[in-house]
């Protein structure tokens, strides 16, 4: 599979690890920006990840500047409540990373202005809530990058 995702600076390790199950299942990269709200061998990460966790292809980065350094990402999305474009109108190309901030504030200020083309949000017609749970947010949108990539071949 030929698409990533990115987690800037996570909080929860249950989400952390639900995540790094959905990318085995997809076969993608699961990078971690620090700082991290956990360790990496905390036991609710470890139990959200199951026995997936050994499998996972996951790279951490000491802040965002050396992961642009360092992985030199191609394309990206960023998922987020103030994005104008839906999810469901980005057309999504092999290459292509989809990051996501943390569970309490979303991402860094910074990042909002600096890729304020690439917000990108998942469609919430409900008026009560401000956002979904991050596990949920990224399997949504992984599971739409796939679909768009290459589905259609598994069929």
């Amino acid at each position: 599979m030929d698409f990533q995702i990115t987690l800037v600076r996570p909080e929860i390790p249950h989400n952390t690890g639900a995540i790094g199950r959905l990318a085995v299942g997809l076969g993608v990269r699961l990078n971690l920006v620090r700082p991290l709200g956990f360790q990496l061998n905390e036991r609710s990460l470890r139990r959200a990840g199951l026995d997936y966790w050994e499998h996972l292809d996951c790279r951490v980065y000491d802040d965002f500047d050396a992961y642009l350094r360092e992985a030199r990402p191609r394309r990206m999305h960023f998922l987020s409540t103030h994005g104008s474009v839906s999810l469901y109108g980005v057309r999504f190309v092999p290459g292509d990373v989809l990051v996501f901030g943390n569970e309490s504030s979303g991402l860094p200020p910074e990042l909002y202005d600096r890729y304020r083309d690439s917000l990108v949000r998942i469609p919430m017609p409900g008026p009560h809530a401000r956002s979904i749970n991050l596990a949920n947010a990224a399997a949504i949108a992984a599971y739409e990058c796939f679909r768009q990539l290459t589905a259609f071949d598994l069929w």
